[in-house]
């Protein structure tokens, strides 16, 4: 089986948990492209939901599906938001923003009930850091803002290449929101809610791509099977 059916699985079975009358996350990427298909399929034989996407590309994808969209200046939570992600550890933190969407997909995800992760199991690992780590910067003062990620860096005990991502044509690649990405070469990130607190504190970092906390669960498809990963609430919740 290949990742693209690996992915369609995942997708699938995260698509079981959606009822009528939703309003629901749409998340970015190549492995949510597949559940926006397969909710439009719902949506056609009659399923009654409605979407905020996350990403130009995904409302192009969710508009070609018949799935009708909204807004959160138009609704005011999600019950769901289905997304992939670049990584996922035990305790269900994540890397995202392989795609440039990071930051509409953490203001989507946070304004959801739940966020169900749909992946391949290639993206499940021990400790978070081998995907390169993307901070959306604002471009102005771009020098001052990288000394102070790698500041944040030390003091979080990790260290890396930082470079600006660019686009398949060359250029710096710009999100959504007209920012820049700087990707960090990590290998492993012992503290992910640390760096993401350093990270959030620093003028110029308009967000991470270090999900902590979000995750409700998520669906892993690999050679074996579909598995669920529901995260562990601490202790007192």
């Amino acid at each position: 089986m290949d990742m693209d059916q690996l992915k369609r699985q995942a997708a699938a079975r995260a698509l079981e948990e959606v009822r009528d009358g939703m309003q629901l996350g749409l998340g970015t990427g190549s492995t949510a492209r597949h559940f926006v298909e397969l909710l439009g399929e719902r949506v056609r034989a009659g399923l009654k939901v409605i979407g905020v996407p996350t990403s130009e590309a995904t409302r192009t994808d969710a508009m070609r599906c018949g799935v009708p969209l909204t807004t959160l200046d138009e609704i005011d939570h999600l019950d769901i938001t289905v997304d992939g992600a670049d990584e996922i550890d035990p305790e269900l933190n994540l890397i995202k923003g392989g795609g440039g969407a990071l930051l509409r997909e953490k203001i989507v995800a946070a304004a959801s009930d739940r966020m169900i992760v749909i992946a391949d199991d290639s993206k499940w690992v021990p400790t978070l850091g081998r995907f390169p780590l993307p901070v959306e910067v604002i471009p102005f003062g771009l020098g001052a803002t990288r000394r102070a990620i790698e500041k944040a860096f030390a003091e979080c005990g990790v260290s890396g290449q930082m470079a600006v991502r660019k686009a398949k044509d060359g250029h710096v690649f710009v999100t959504d929101g007209g920012h820049w990405i700087v990707d960090a070469q990590l290998e492993r990130i012992v503290d992910p809610p640390g760096l993401a607190r350093a990270l959030s504190t620093i003028p110029g970092v308009v967000e991470h791509g270090l999900f902590i906390g979000l995750a409700s669960s998520a669906v892993l498809a690999g050679g074996e099977g579909i598995r669920v990963i529901e995260r562990r609430k601490p202790k007192g919740d």
